[in-house]
């Protein structure tokens, strides 16, 4: 019997380990592929609080090992399902079932690929999902944001600060996002838009070099100069198993606000995987705190 089985080896999950081990109880990482989640694809964290350089991966490994020295256990193997198992929950895997006194899903999200490509080839190379973190390394130069919701909009509006020219390339010939946003994009002298296109092809050889885009209207193509493409069209979190022990949002993502709390006693949700409307580096740290000790405490009140 585990104290606390967690469902993904990110930061959020990392986090989570750490927390409750550090309360005594037994804490067991299942992961499918390898630890660390997204962030192990970015070449320069600058925004982490304390830390003013380091990379993904060092980061990542770093969690890593300050949990297994604290005796995390991380077994890879994929989460098939949980469900409810008397007093506790049985957590099953591809290849064995395990029983826990409670549960922390901190599965992440994936970022939704174009599907084009060398996209993902050039990740780290040019290509990337979030403006925050690497927007900096594109300073005085040409970048492209492709999407056309809210965040592409602050994606752009970001980048604009700090970049020579950003491209808004859309497929459709208005925003989803909102009118304010688009508006102060519109008074931006450096921004572009490039409306009713999309992506077709990315250009360069060890780095992006530049991207072409295709009218869907005319079929005419068009190739941007640029040194870097942000793909900003959705998220897709993997909570589809879970169904039988969470609800889930119209977009997929498990229902818990900053408790972290799920409407089942016992499970918990940490990271990207939960509804929420920031999801950075920090903050699914501070999920894997707050859930940790929401589930040491369900733990204690049981008895």
């Amino acid at each position: 019997m585990l104290d606390i089985a967690i469902v993904g080896g990110g930061t959020a999950g990392l986090t989570a380990a750490i927390y409750a081990l550090r309360a005594g109880k037994k804490a067991v990482i299942f992961e499918a592929l390898a630890v660390g989640g997204q962030i192990v694809n970015t070449p320069d964290i600058e925004n982490y609080p304390g830390i003013a350089h380091v990379s993904g991966y060092e980061f990542a490994m770093g969690l890593s090992e300050q949990a297994k020295a604290l005796g995390a256990e991380i077994r890879f193997e994929n989460v098939t399902a949980v469900e409810p198992d008397g007093s506790a929950f049985l957590v099953t895997t591809g290849s064995d079932a395990y029983d826990a006194k409670a549960v922390i899903l901190a599965t992440g999200a994936k970022n939704r690929p174009l599907g084009i490509a060398r996209e993902e080839e050039m990740i780290g190379k040019g290509v990337s999902y979030c403006a925050t973190c690497d927007g900096m390394f594109f300073r005085r130069k040409d970048v492209a944001v492709n999407g056309g919701g809210n965040t592409a909009l602050e994606d752009a509006a970001f980048l604009a600060n700090y970049c020579s020219k950003v491209y808004v390339i859309h497929r459709r010939d208005e925003f989803r996002g909102d009118e304010k946003s688009v508006e102060l994009l519109k008074s931006k002298e450096n921004v572009e838009f490039v409306l009713n296109s999309t992506v077709t092809a990315i250009l360069g050889d060890q780095k992006v070099e530049g991207v072409e885009v295709t009218d869907k209207n005319t079929g005419e193509k068009r190739v941007l100069p640029v040194s870097g493409l942000f793909v900003a069209i959705g998220q897709m979190p993997a909570n589809d198993a879970f169904t039988d022990v969470v609800s889930l949002d119209p977009k997929g993502y498990i229902s818990a606000g900053e408790t972290c709390l799920t409407g089942t006693p016992g499970v918990f949700a940490a990271g990207d995987c939960r509804t929420k409307e920031v999801r950075q580096l920090t903050t699914a740290a501070a999920d894997g705190a707050v859930a940790a000790l929401a589930a040491c405490r369900y733990i204690d009140a049981q008895g």
